[in-house]
């Protein structure tokens, strides 16, 4: 005769299972969960009483390598694979917080192209995270354009500095390379050749009842919440906080650029469901056209190397600089000890952030809406693991 089980059945966290309710993993490699995640679901038949996620797998170190480059300099490879489907964003965020330890004004021609360049970042990073969560509801079309559309921004990176993925561009002071002849009219022909896009895909999946069905009222993220847990960018603005750093806590020249931040309100649903997460990112992407439009049509020539420093050894100190990523607030506290190598670097990841949030949004639903509110999140693993 089997022995009696006399223990509680509990989950990784020690919480006690009812004996209705059972643990399904889904991940950590499922194809929903948009990169190596483990979500440990806690459900009642169908429905979701608890969600745990268990990150780690792609943890690479990066603190401790930008804490034992031979200098600062080095660390930009790095950043790069962070958040590896925004690395121009990452780059120029660690590049702010060792301008700002130095004290180094870079040239206006470098405020231009860096603007043009995370703008451009942020258009291929939202249309990964539009095209793939139609794929997550099943719509195989809109993945396809999407992908269309991002190859001829990966075009316009290309050329200007051979890479398509990992760009190692911004450096401290400056960028590696100026523009390429013919950059300026290419990115001004990709602008009006994208945003009748746009329409399109309102067309074949915004507006789509049946994506409408599977993301309206679904993953509600209420304000409060969102505020408490730190989330930022989209996650929060999808919840109608009016709340975006380019604009609140303004770096770099973007007070230069008329444009306006989107935020969720509810058309299809409640405020701050999935649908709400999902437009914001899509009216977002109209609004960097009209930034990448405006720095184009005033950019100044000039230098971009002149301030990059031949040696980086900043005074003892340290600083926090943080900017707009596409998934939000992505930080880098830097400790200079006063030696060329950083004696501290920690990177706060929005994505880390808003993951933290799923636990929230993902109760009383049922299993299949696990996959749209975790593709919601847009979280890039690299990032959050670090």
């Amino acid at each position: 005769m089997p022995e009696t089980l006399t223990a509680p059945l509990t989950t990784s966290t020690g919480r006690v299972l009812r004996t209705e309710e059972m643990v399904i993993n889904m991940g950590p490699q499922h194809p929903s969960t948009h990169g190596v995640l483990r979500l440990e679901l806690i459900v009642d038949g169908e429905i979701v009483v608890d969600v745990i996620p268990h990150i780690g797998y792609l943890h690479r170190c990066f603190e401790k390598h930008a804490e034992h480059m031979t200098n600062y300099q080095q660390v930009i490879p790095y950043c790069d694979r962070l958040d590896y489907i925004a690395a121009m964003n990452m780059d120029w965020a660690y590049a702010l917080a060792i301008e700002k330890l130095l004290g180094i004004k870079v040239p206006e021609r470098v405020e231009y192209i860096r603007v043009i360049m995370a703008e451009l970042q942020r258009i291929a990073s939202h249309l990964i995270a539009i095209g793939t969560y139609g794929l997550d509801l099943g719509a195989f079309t809109p993945f396809l354009y999407c992908f269309r559309d991002r190859e001829r921004i990966l075009d316009l990176f290309e050329m200007t500095c051979g890479a398509r993925l990992l760009y190692n561009y911004i450096w401290v002071g400056g960028v590696s390379h100026d523009l390429p002849p013919g950059f300026i009219d290419k990115a001004k022909d990709f602008c009006g050749y994208f945003r009748p896009n746009i329409k399109e895909l309102n067309d074949l999946l915004t507006y789509n009842e049946i994506f409408v069905k599977r993301t309206a009222n679904v993953g509600v993220l209420p304000a409060d919440v969102a505020i408490a847990y730190g989330c930022s960018g989209p996650m929060l603005r999808g919840s109608g906080v009016n709340f975006d750093l380019r604009r609140d806590d303004p770096y770099s020249i973007y007070d230069r650029f008329k444009w306006e931040v989107q935020v969720g309100k509810g058309e299809m649903g409640t405020v701050g469901d999935c649908w709400d997460r999902y437009i914001v990112r899509v009216r977002e992407m109209e609004q960097s056209v009209k930034i990448v439009e405006q720095a184009l049509d005033q950019i100044v020539d000039g230098d971009v190397a002149s301030a990059i420093p031949k040696r980086i050894r900043p005074p003892v100190g340290d600083v926090y600089v943080r900017s707009e990523s596409p998934r939000g607030e992505i930080g880098f506290y830097v400790v200079s000890d006063g030696s060329a190598t950083p004696y501290r670097v920690k990177a706060r990841s929005p994505a880390f952030v808003n993951l933290s949030v799923t636990p929230e949004i993902c109760r009383g639903y049922m299993i299949a809406d696990v996959v749209a509110i975790a593709g919601s999140v847009d979280i890039v693993l690299g990032e959050v693991d670090r």
